[in-house]
């Protein structure tokens, strides 16, 4: 079978049976940038938008498999990966970078969901810094993840943020976006931060309303918008303010009338 040319983000994360957030939100965030996704299953999720029933692990090699193939049959410029579940996975997922080191991905390191459920096994951790972390041109933690992967307290403030972000860069991370949406104020500060770089503070106006897969949709648009060959930090404005107008879209319908 021919190669297909269109660019691809190969998206390798878990389902949800919801489509509020995995899989089902990757591709639609994907495909609303203009790019094509293929997919590798790490694992089957049963779930509500109130809560995860069920889950089901791909086993380590049959998520590399996916992916290879994925790789074989389409034009992969960025690879966006999401929830992996187990240490072995971690260690296949990150195999396959390896032999494709020069396509970027974009890792948002998922450990709960919305509701709570743990979606990656706790020595897991480990694995995931020190054997995927260091591959991926962006990982993208909000503050909750951040204290998990550090060890410490949740961040109190942007100096906690900022030098649990740069225990992460000397561990190995190439670059974070360390999200500031579970902070508080009136508006909602992501700090872009990369060694040798000056850290960017991307800002937007704290909204009333929330929205499930807000994290899968900002990974995934700036996977694809690196795939298109953006510079990182255009990436991630671009990715930031896809979320936002979708964000805004939710808090007006649910405050109209009709709603």
């Amino acid at each position: 079978m021919a190669l297909n040319r269109d660019p691809h983000v190969l998206v390798v994360g878990g389902s949800d049976s919801s489509g509020g957030a995995g899989i089902a939100r990757d591709i639609e965030t994907i495909t609303a940038i203009g790019l094509r996704a293929c997919v590798a299953v790490t694992a089957v999720t049963v779930q509500t938008h109130q809560s995860v029933t069920a889950i089901h692990h791909m086993q380590a090699g049959l998520v590399a498999d996916q992916m290879r193939a994925a790789l074989r049959a389409n034009k992969v410029s960025a690879i966006k990966i999401g929830m992996l579940s187990t240490g072995r996975v971690i260690a296949a997922v990150a195999a396959v970078l390896s032999e494709n080191s020069r396509i970027p991905a974009v890792l948002d390191p998922v450990l709960a969901s919305s509701s709570g459920r743990a979606l990656l096994e706790p020595g897991a951790i480990v694995v995931l810094k020190r054997d995927l972390m260091p591959l991926c041109r962006l990982v993208t933690p909000n503050l909750v993840e951040l204290a998990v992967l550090t060890g410490s307290d949740l961040a109190s403030d942007d100096d906690d943020a900022l030098r649990q972000g740069r225990q992460l860069l000397t561990e190995g991370a190439q670059a974070l976006l360390i999200k500031g949406g579970h902070a508080v104020g009136p508006r909602s500060t992501d700090i872009l931060l990369s060694g040798g770089q000056e850290l960017v503070r991307l800002d937007m106006p704290r909204l009333a309303g929330s929205m499930r897969g807000t994290g899968c949709m900002l990974a995934s648009a700036i996977a694809a918008h690196l795939a298109g060959a953006k510079p990182l930090e255009d990436s991630v404005r671009e990715g930031k303010r896809l979320v936002f107008e979708k964000l805004l879209q939710c808090v007006e319908r649910d405050a109209s009338p009709e709603a």
